[in-house]
């Protein structure tokens, strides 16, 4: 495998759905850094910022299986889990397959859901398996799962466990495209220039390839205390009731190892866990509620951590 394998695997999918999904390049380099680590992604914005689009816009340029649901008030744990069912032929329980069984599921509003199906996926985003009817399957690698939710609809939603947040690598948020991007948007769609059709330019095999390049990545003794400082730090800041887990801690390492191997080097450097910090984060600190009634952001908590902690040199 060639040095720089992965950063041009890499350079290959965001082209392709830049073609589709114009200036989110954030979202895209973020996602695809979680994806490479092996974790699970959390997509926040409000409606009509092409949240859904762009999740299948990545697996179209994906060559490996990929299903959608939509999550709705009525949805049962077998919808997507599958069930055993009994053939009449044969006069035999056979496993019907649910959607989960797949490389890369993506869970559209996932907090219309009630929590007994919103807890069916903490097994299987943990130990990529599913258990049905006392027998544990192993779903094929890469698996992924991607959520989407609305932020700002509360209606006939339901907020998700912190034990299935907490197993998202990544919580995204999802902002308005910019008034250039925007102008160009409605252009391609005034003139029929909208193109929704790209090319599979990636494979399971390029993934794991991938991955194994990763697994090369160097961090040193610096690089690991930087982390821990960053994690400890939101455990004792005032602002914070619950800080971040060693979930996290591992969590923005592998996160690190990824984007430094995106970027082409073979070894962490301080900015990586910079960069990434927010959006590993996020979700894993729960604040005091008067700092919630302040007006207080976990972004703005982690920023100001941030600000404290030593920069390794």
């Amino acid at each position: 495998m060639p040095a720089g394998f992965t950063q041009s695997v890499i350079q290959r999918i965001k082209s392709e759905i830049a073609k589709v999904v114009i200036n989110q390049e954030y979202l895209t380099d973020m996602a695809l850094c979680a994806m490479l680590s092996g974790g699970h992604v959390l997509i926040e914005g409000v409606p009509g910022l092409a949240k859904t689009l762009w999740v299948k816009t990545l697996a179209k340029t994906l060559a490996v299986d990929h299903k959608r649901v939509q999550f709705t008030s009525d949805l049962m744990p077998s919808d997507i889990l599958g069930a055993k069912v009994f053939n009449a032929k044969n006069a035999e329980f056979e496993l019907r397959k649910g959607p989960l069984f797949t490389n890369l599921f993506l869970a559209d509003e996932i907090n219309r859901t009630p929590p007994k199906t919103q807890s069916a996926l903490l097994e299987v985003m943990e130990e990529r398996s599913i258990t049905l009817d006392g027998g544990t399957i192993s779903l094929a690698e890469p698996f992924m799962v991607f959520a989407t939710q609305n932020p700002i609809e509360y209606e006939g939603t339901y907020p998700l466990p912190e034990a299935l947040v907490d197993r998202f690598m990544m919580k995204l948020t999802i902002t308005y495209p910019g008034v250039a991007a925007e102008k160009e948007i409605i252009r391609m769609y005034n003139d029929g220039t909208i193109n929704y059709r790209v090319e599979a330019v990636c494979a399971a095999p390029d993934l794991l390839a991938c991955r194994a390049e990763i697994s090369e990545v160097h961090a040193d003794d610096g690089i690991y205390n930087y982390i821990v400082s960053i994690i400890e730090t939101t455990r004792r800041i005032t602002a914070v009731s619950i800080g971040a887990s060693p979930r996290g801690s591992v969590a923005l390492l592998l996160c690190a190892r990824s984007y430094a191997a995106m970027n082409g080097r073979d070894f962490i450097i301080p900015d990586d866990v910079r960069e990434l910090a927010l959006p590993v984060l996020r979700h894993r600190i729960i604040l005091r509620p008067e700092a919630e009634i302040d007006g207080i952001k976990p972004d703005e908590v982690i920023e100001n951590i941030l600000s404290q902690v030593k920069v390794p040199r």
